[in-house]
């Protein structure tokens, strides 16, 4: 007879084997509409905070909860799809070499944000954001996650949101020490996504892919409707939608205030 199949392998939905071959993964529709939704949120957000720099709307974006809670919340969904790609990952056996190519786009693109940033805002330019922060948290769910069992997912996630909470040091204030998120006191950055807590977000949507393939695996694998197609394209391509939208945005925004004088 063949041996039983583990516990959390019993109900997961079947690995399209050929796919997995070539290194390639299945794409999940509802998850890259998730995705798609979190890239038309952050845009919104970036158009309302460029009209502020051009001075055509007057708003505290460092300060006003309405949009600094808006942030939080745009980060926590961009982090939760990237831990449920990852749980998705795990499932289909995707290869090193797969994710070392991702990564390594990620982490290309971090550092032409970092550039770019510097050139606008040369004072508070972003030494270690979203794409930062997701490069360094990535590789660590990569060799840590397949060890972790569901349940300690969710609390090593907790712990990590937690900690800023409970423990700092000014040891960590510096451009080259503030990455873990330990701070006295927030950076003066124009993005700033520590590993510490952000990592825990990415940890509960990595725990949130795992139970849910065990579990409700029709939640993910279901059909998307028509109607939000055009959000699980702009998912599958989040990245170059991401690294290119401000410098369109800005662009078009200096074009229309030298048009107006």
């Amino acid at each position: 007879m063949p041996p039983a199949p583990a516990p959390e392998s019993r109900l997961l939905p079947p690995v399209d084997q050929r796919s997995a071959a070539r290194g390639v993964p299945e794409r999940f529709d509802r998850l890259d509409a998730l995705r798609g939704a979190a890239i038309v949120w952050m845009a919104a957000f970036h158009f309302a905070f460029d009209l502020n720099h051009f001075g055509w709307i007057r708003q505290d974006f460092y300060r006003d909860p309405f949009w600094t809670g808006q942030r939080t919340l745009i980060v926590s969904l961009f982090l939760l799809c990237a831990g449920l790609g990852q749980a998705l990952a795990l499932h289909q056996h995707l290869s090193w070499s797969r994710f070392w190519r991702r990564w390594a786009q990620v982490a290309a693109c971090a550092a032409l944000v970092s550039l770019g940033s510097w050139l606008m805002y040369p004072r508070s330019f972003i030494s270690f954001g979203v794409l930062h922060g997701m490069a360094l948290m990535l590789l660590l769910l990569r060799l840590a996650g397949p060890r972790l069992s569901i349940r300690a997912c969710w609390l090593l996630g907790a712990a990590a949101l937690l900690a800023p909470w409970f423990w700092s040091h000014p040891f960590f204030d510096t451009r080259w020490t503030n990455w873990l998120g330990l701070v006295t006191h927030k950076p003066i950055a124009e993005d700033y996504v520590p590993v510490l807590p952000w990592i825990g977000v990415l940890l509960w949507g990595f725990a949130l892919g795992r139970w849910l393939l065990l579990n409700r695996p029709q939640v993910l694998s279901a059909e998307l409707p028509g109607s939000l197609a055009p959000l699980a394209l702009l998912g599958r391509w989040s990245l170059t939608f991401y690294i290119l939208h401000q410098p369109v945005l800005i662009g078009l925004l200096t074009l229309a205030a030298t048009m107006r004088g």
